[in-house]
């Protein structure tokens, strides 16, 4: 998984110049930020090609309100909560949850061992993530992938900040034992 790496000062000017129309910076917020958007989608939708959509769908929406945008504000916290609201309406219209979809883990080389562990790695997450209720698969995934702030998925999710702490510790457990029981003991 690849993580958001952005200084603020480096963040805002791609920003100042997306908003002068530059394709291309706007072409570096998406990719930097691409996996950790698909992230949140992936967590509420549970669906690989709805999430994708989902995705393409934020930085449409996002490009589109750019100038809404207040730049004294986490850019991040901002693109999450469009994508979540995206992710919400479709499940909202869909009435419908699905498999959550692929989740990658980075290895740097191509041994066949490694690729079949990295494998059995990627279906234990899977399942882990799958059998954790909504409330909890959520937070766990912004916190752990999207590495946002507690003040940042409550504000998000629309939950207090209490809450996401019991529900981050409460998923990590049942995380836990979900690993131990398809044999990662990680």
């Amino acid at each position: 998984m690849s993580k958001v790496n952005l200084n603020n000062t480096e963040e805002k000017e791609l920003l100042y110049r997306s908003l002068r129309g530059e394709k291309e910076a706007w072409g570096e917020i998406v990719k930097r930020y691409k996996e950790a958007v698909y992230g949140v989608n992936l967590s509420i939708l549970k669906d690989e090609a709805e999430a994708e959509d989902a995705t393409q769908k934020t930085f449409i929406k996002a490009w589109q309100n750019l100038e809404k945008y207040d730049m004294d504000m986490k850019f991040s916290t901002w693109l999450f909560t469009v994508g979540s609201n995206i992710s919400k309406n479709i499940v909202r219209k869909q009435n419908r949850w699905s498999f959550i979809g692929k989740m990658s883990l980075v290895s740097g080389n191509d041994d066949p061992q490694d690729k079949i562990e990295k494998e059995k790695k990627r279906k234990g997450i899977r399942k882990a993530l799958f059998d954790l209720e909504p409330k909890y698969r959520a937070p766990l995934i912004m916190r752990f992938w999207g590495e946002l702030s507690y003040d940042e998925i409550s504000e998000i999710l629309n939950v207090p900040q209490g809450t996401i702490k019991t529900r981050l510790h409460r998923g990590k457990k049942k995380l836990k034992a979900v690993y131990q029981e398809v044999g990662l003991n990680e």
